[in-house]
């Protein structure tokens, strides 16, 4: 991926708690804000972009309780919801992917507008999609559509669409379950961690196969985290499989071996999240990898190790963290723009740039962004959300500001 960026900019509205954002993003972006602010709401429209291409709408919002659970209501009443990515292909190539969801009478729901273009609408491959029916692309010929479904889905099987397909359903969304990870799992494919880690036996084995380097990467990295561990592999345990660390014990000369089932949920979850991040290998390199509180559970200690793993990892992939620890933050060398102020008033999520006051803090060394975030100081631009607020720009065409 192109300086390690995908997902350009995000457009989304009226998501959940999110009447109205619309951000860049970086190589490696960090939401910050307090719990309940809406952090997890931004990355789970990312993920339900994900989910309706690997699967299907339908299912995507079953599995978030519905369409009225995904929508944000204004006023008490429900209202449609949106989504525009603006996206840079491995081959450099710009374009958008933007829809619109509504709901229908029948409390049914449909796609009422769908657009997809690569290098701008009329420039190169696009098409436009009203209520299932095409209205205009660049190709002679289409696939049939529906209404409840993406039509990017249907696209897929067009050269011309598939890489912009590709790209979006490789994304990977984590909040890792330690208690899943613990327990003895089904050996599956491994080419890509699932979002609570309840395959991580059978991508770490994948690892230890095809991208020995970043498993060596992943080793390094957990034994600065947690010290006593020395290292990690696939075990097969009958028709199942788990985890088999090697752990320092007080009196041995040489590490003893622990099951999965006796670690720690610090342990493990920093073996889920190193995973995520260095989870690419021959077979499989996600476009984008998003962790929610990759520091949950860890010693505060461990911070710095985190944050050169993420460094790390954002070279090759695009990264977004949600958290609100001042230990993950604090480092003079976090750049003021890798960080998004996330901010919840009268109900509503708003993202921002940080204000002016902060970057200044920040650029001239005389606080960290955790220091700041320490003193409750880590604000938002609200110029910046004032002009949102005046102006906001439209889902679908070429010119989003």
């Amino acid at each position: 991926m192109s300086n390690g960026i995908f997902l350009r900019r995000v457009m989304l509205r009226n998501y959940r708690s999110i009447g109205y954002c619309n951000i860049k993003l970086g190589p490696l972006t960090y939401l910050v804000g307090v719990n309940g602010a809406g952090k997890s709401n931004f990355l789970d429209a990312l993920h339900l972009v994900r989910d309706s291409l690997n699967g299907s709408l339908d299912n995507a919002l079953n599995e978030r309780g519905g369409l009225s659970e995904v929508r944000r209501r204004s006023s008490g009443h429900p209202t449609h919801f949106g989504i525009r990515l603006d996206f840079q292909l491995p081959t450099g190539e710009l374009g958008h992917f933007a829809f619109n969801v509504g709901a229908l009478k029948d409390r049914g729901y449909e796609v009422q507008n769908e657009e997809c273009a690569i290098g701008g609408i009329g420039k190169g491959p696009y098409y436009r999609v009203e209520r299932g029916r095409l209205k205009d692309s660049s190709e002679q010929t289409f696939p049939a559509l529906t209404a409840d479904r993406l039509a990017l889905v249907a696209a897929s099987g067009m050269t011309v669409f598939r890489p912009v397909y590709d790209a979006l359903a490789s994304m990977g969304f984590y909040n890792l379950n330690p208690k899943l990870m613990r327990e003895l799992q089904k050996p599956q494919e491994g080419r890509l961690l699932k979002p609570a880690g309840e395959n991580i036996a059978s991508v770490v084995g994948h690892l230890e196969r095809v991208a020995p380097h970043n498993m060596k990467a992943i080793q390094e990295y957990l034994q600065t985290v947690v010290p006593m561990v020395h290292g990690v592999e696939r075990k097969q345990v009958g028709p199942m499989e788990t985890l088999e660390f090697r752990q320092d014990m007080a009196g041995s000369k040489h590490p003893w071996r622990f099951l999965a089932q006796n670690m720690s949920d610090g342990t493990l979850r920093a073996l889920g999240v190193l995973v995520a991040l260095f989870q690419a290998n021959r077979d499989y390199s996600p476009s984008l990898v998003g962790i929610e509180e990759p520091e949950t559970a860890l010693h505060p200690a461990a911070s710095a190790a985190l944050r050169e793993a993420l460094n790390r990892a954002s070279e090759q992939t695009q990264i977004i963290v949600t958290s609100h620890s001042p230990d993950l933050l604090d480092d003079p060398s976090i750049a003021d723009d890798s960080i998004l102020a996330v901010i919840s008033e009268g109900g509503e999520t708003r993202i921002a740039p940080l204000d002016e006051a902060s970057r200044q803090a920040m650029r001239s060394h005389l606080f960290s962004a955790g220091e700041l975030l320490r003193l409750n100081q880590l604000a938002p631009d609200r110029e910046f959300l004032d002009a949102q607020e005046e102006r906001q720009g439209d889902l679908f065409g070429d010119a989003v500001q």
